[in-house]
């Protein structure tokens, strides 16, 4: 049974940019994770499902109660917790009916849910909230606490469809398995985008939005990638089959036009041998019997070329990164960093040390001081104690890719950190990075998520002198699971040390690490990786 059916969708921004046109997509029942690149509309779609946006043209049918989790949730920070959970009423409600001191209004704003109480303790434990304050303003709880808090609203209000945008980013590991184990035990339909795969494991449905276009392959994220793979696999081998047909019906064309050349050249030289009027009869039938035979053959290539193209169309032309950092590279030996009895801002003590091209993550729940680490290693912040001693240059990507102003071409804003670098030289380098002529002139502000955090990746990969050490803060955040694998490739392009926070545990596996600096230990300790 579909959850929600979207008929021939439309919509552009107010200066006329197109998002899809057309849309036609029937979402099923269970959970379904809506996935496609940067840009392709993921979030707008949701957005328009939800009543959020108005669509261009078309129309979406389907329940009534749509609960919606945007990807950037804003809640007011004076609002308690009650508020955000939207019970606030009821229970005050249901205080006045119990004390007998209740209205109209009150029975009213109880309706059935009598069993309010239980159903609230019930929803908030499953989510990871003992004793909950309900009192308490939101603005003084974390972010991903925020975000568990606004899902628990959601289901208590008891939707008919549950619209998830990005639910599981900036959420520690604990969050996000309470997350994904509440949204599994909902019984209603969910759409959610996300590109954590361990949440994509957990659907019942992928639905891929590409192209303006909407496909639904039933399963998980890994039944659906070995779909694809099967079916890129069979295009390219009808590619090559088209290709080698294409070949042959021109290499026939040719070898017919060389027959009708002899063929002609030796009718001229029997023209002498015949009368004229029989002579040109002759000229006449050979020439009608060499435009039928031409015009075969032309008809069977052009046919085999317009093969080739249906056949070529059919193949997926995701790049991915490739470069070459050996400018990056560290010997094994070579000491990177070395942490002696720091002490962080929030009381965590790191004793450690980096050596060559040592690959470690910093593990630990949100609040536990990894980006207060980072900050600390970089000199953004002192360290309350202890000695930070960085021994190579490094590099730091963070979350809210930062590094270029958005005022400066891509170009430009790559010069600047690679000074000796002449312009055909970078360009050369951004193209290996995915961004062509066209897009290296454009301001960084007007670049696409996954634009953007290549321009950045680019720029700290590229800058002088080349990084030995590079620090990354949740880069997977916000990004496409493309974006993510072209992340990766360069990556373990990548030959120098590496520092990285991550609650995005595939990702992390897919980095080859050497080791975990896990946080939560005092001091924090350091476990080689297997």
């Amino acid at each position: 049974m579909p959850s929600l059916v979207c008929h021939h969708l439309r919509f552009d921004w107010p200066n006329g940019e197109p998002v899809f046109a057309d849309l036609d997509a029937t979402f099923p029942d269970g959970l379904t994770g809506l996935v496609g690149r940067n840009g392709s509309g993921k979030s707008t779609l949701l957005r328009i499902m939800a009543g959020d946006l108005v669509p261009t043209a078309g129309s979406v049918s389907g329940p009534e109660r749509i609960a919606y989790l945007p990807q950037q949730l804003v809640l007011h920070a004076d609002r308690t917790v009650a508020d955000v959970l939207g019970v606030e009423r009821g229970l005050r409600a249901l205080e006045r009916v119990t004390a007998g001191a209740g209205t109209d209004d009150d029975f009213e704003a109880i309706g059935d849910r009598w069993d309010l109480e239980a159903e609230l303790t019930a929803t908030v434990e499953r989510l990871g909230f003992v004793d909950l304050d309900l009192t308490r303003r939101i603005g003084t709880v974390s972010g991903g606490e925020a975000v568990l808090l606004a899902l628990a609203g959601l289901l208590l209000g008891e939707p008919d469809v549950l619209l998830l945008d990005e639910p599981t980013n900036n959420l520690d590991r604990r969050a996000r398995g309470l997350l994904t184990e509440a949204v599994r035990r909902w019984r209603g339909p969910v759409i959610l985008v996300s590109h954590d795969r361990e949440l994509l494991e957990t659907v019942d449905h992928v639905a891929e939005l590409r192209e303006g276009g909407l496909r639904v392959f039933g399963g998980t994220y890994s039944a659906y990638a070995e779909a694809l793979a099967v079916e890129q696999e069979a295009a390219q081998r009808a590619v090559r089959s088209a290709e080698g047909d294409l070949k042959r019906q021109q290499r026939e064309l040719l070898e017919m036009r060389i027959k009708l050349d002899r063929r002609q050249r030796f009718a001229k030289s029997q023209a002498g041998n015949v009368p004229p009027i029989v002579a040109g009869a002759k000229k006449r039938a050979a020439q009608v019997s060499a435009g039928k035979l031409s015009g075969g053959h032309e008809a069977d290539v052009a046919q085999a070329r317009r093969r080739l193209e249906d056949a070529e169309d059919a193949v997926r032309d995701d790049d991915v990164i490739r470069i070459d950092l050996s400018r990056t590279a560290v010997p094994a030996g070579r000491d990177v960093l070395l942490l002696d009895g720091v002490v962080l801002r929030n009381g965590a003590r790191v004793d450690t040390q980096l050596r060559g091209p040592d690959r470690i993550a910093v593990v630990g729940p949100n609040g536990s001081g990894k980006t207060t680490l980072i900050d600390t290693v970089v000199g953004t912040i002192p360290a309350v104690d202890g000695r930070v001693d960085l021994r190579v240059p490094t590099r730091l990507l963070p979350q809210r890719l930062t590094g270029l102003d958005d005022s400066d071409t891509v170009l430009a804003g790559v010069s600047r950190l690679a000074p000796t670098a002449d312009d055909n030289t970078l360009r050369a380098e951004l193209a290996r990075f995915l961004l062509d002529a066209e897009t290296v002139v454009r301001p960084v502000g007007s670049l696409s998520g996954g634009e953007r955090f290549r321009a950045s990746l680019a720029a700290l990969l590229l800058a002088e002198p080349a990084p030995q050490l590079l620090i990354l803060d949740e880069p997977t955040n916000n990004l496409d699971l493309d974006s993510v694998a072209q992340l990766t490739a360069a990556l373990n392009a990548y030959q120098g040390a590496l520092l990285v926070i991550s609650h995005d545990e595939p990702f992390l596996t897919d980095l080859h690490l050497t080791a975990r600096l896990d946080l939560t230990t005092s001091p924090a300790t350091v476990t080689p990786t297997s």
